[in-house]
C-alpha cells in the first residue's frame, strides 16, 4: 500500500510538471503539480475505500491527475 501511494505521488508530480511544461496549462509549475498530486490523493483514497479501480494504479494516477488539472483550473480561473 505505502509504495503505491508514494509511486502515485510521483507519477502525479511528473503529470503536472509535463503538462506545465508543453503548455497544456499555464497554471504555473507549483500549482500545476499540486493540483496533481491532491488529485491523485483523492482518487487513491476514493479507490482505496470504495474499491474502485480502472486499470492500474499508475494509469489510475495519471488519469486522476489529468482530471484533476481540467476540472480544477477551469472552474475557478479568472476571466
Amino acid at each position: 500500500m505505502f509504495p503505491t501511494l508514494i509511486g502515485t505521488v510521483v507519477i502525479a508530480g511528473i503529470v503536472g510538471y509535463v503538462s506545465e511544461r508543453t503548455g497544456f496549462t499555464r497554471n504555473g509549475y507549483v500549482p500545476s503539480v499540486v493540483i496533481c498530486v491532491g488529485g491523485a490523493f483523492l482518487f487513491y483514497f476514493v479507490g482505496l475505500m470504495f474499491g474502485l479501480r480502472l486499470v492500474s494504479p499508475g494509469v489510475d494516477a495519471i488519469l486522476a491527475s489529468l482530471g484533476a488539472l481540467l476540472i480544477v483550473p477551469t472552474r475557478y480561473r479568472r476571466k
